[in-house]
């Protein structure tokens, strides 16, 4: 192990599962000995790592078919992280130097097999680009939703860090309206002025239904759903003959201080998906293997010719790493939530 590392890392533990949302006082920064990494291991410095909604439920416990481990009182969290090998086994891949991508966030070093790190070959010009989560909305409209030119699409929480770059993907790949939804009018003004959205509905302002509506007369045609709730059950409302609905998230009951965030039931007409012959699916990245290098790829491209920006929030201390979470919860940031370690 090289020489000039430090005897101990920090790493935010769950100091208590809470009763309802998370905030500080449920986690800890504890203090641990650096390990050495064994076979097969390698010990990453993490510069980077992202504070993402899914959280929510592994902390409520509430993950029957997710494919993550439910977090109990003192587990540490984890994550999407971006950071430096700085110790290796000499016959082990990644070497010390590498910038690698992995799921062991929310602390300072991290003893990761080597065979669940990727090697970052500098294709995206920021390697914090790499936390993006904008490979599900690729997804969602290119397996799913199928885009075609012209479209009307509605993406709902796209102030968020899958809506941010979904309704900007949208607009890459041919729909001819793009419309949004979100929950503070400054994050509205955002959407259209940076990211191109032609018109944001705001949760709470009017009925979501009279909303959308007049936002798009003639109905939608796609939409990419990270709600759920009302505002799934209006877009039905609305939907075109052959509509085409990729759900890729459900906040609306994730995110409730009612529920463990492993449901977010909603009414929606069966009739109205009949007669309108609306296809409704659920977007899963485990289904669509080869999506994630499609998008890195597409994404690579489009940042580098200033087609599409990375709209992220970057806060500073990993020891804010909890208030970062609770600012998610309470939709605070705008695009994706980073960590500077």
């Amino acid at each position: 192990m090289t020489t000039d590392l430090p005897a101990t890392s920090r790493e935010i533990r769950l100091a208590a599962v809470p009763d309802g949302l998370p905030d500080a006082r449920h986690f800890t920064v504890v203090r641990t000995p650096l390990p050495s990494p064994g076979p097969g291991q390698v010990l990453v410095r993490n510069q980077h790592f992202l504070v993402f909604p899914g959280l929510r439920t592994l902390i409520g416990g509430e993950v029957d078919g997710v494919p993550l481990p439910a977090l109990r009182a003192g587990d540490t969290l984890f994550g999407p992280a971006v950071g430096q090998v700085v110790a290796a086994r000499p016959d082990s891949a990644p070497r010390p130097g590498d910038t690698v991508s992995h799921l062991l966030g929310w602390r300072e070093y991290a003893l990761v097999p080597a065979t669940e790190c990727a090697l970052l070959d500098g294709a995206l010009p920021d390697p914090v680009a790499h936390l993006a989560q904008g490979s599900s909305g690729y997804g969602a409209l290119t397996r799913l939703a199928e885009i075609a030119p012209g479209d009307t699409v509605l993406v709902t929480g796209a102030a968020g860090a899958v809506g941010t770059l979904a309704g900007q993907t949208a607009r890459l790949l041919g729909a001819g309206r793009v419309i949004g939804s979100t929950g503070s009018p400054e994050k509205a003004e955002r959407l259209v002025r940076e990211l191109g959205y032609d018109a944001v509905l705001l949760r709470g302002a009017a009925p979501f239904a009279e909303q959308l509506a007049e936002a798009a007369p003639d109905g939608i045609d796609v939409l990419v759903d990270t709600v759920g709730g009302e505002q799934l059950a209006a877009a039905l409302g609305a939907a075109r003959q052959g509509a085409r609905f990729a759900l890729v998230g459900a906040l609306s009951g994730q995110l409730s201080a009612d529920r463990r965030g492993g449901s977010a039931p909603v009414e929606i007409d069966a009739f109205r998906l009949v007669v309108k012959g609306v296809s409704l699916r659920g977007y899963s990245g485990a289904d669509h293997p080869d999506v994630e290098g499609e998008w890195v790829e597409r994404f690579a491209k489009w940042l580098r010719a200033g087609e599409i920006t990375f709209p992220h929030d970057r806060i500073a201390g990993m020891e804010r790493a909890p208030e970062a979470l609770r600012g998610l919860i309470e939709g605070r940031h705008f695009g994706a939530v980073v960590v500077e370690v």
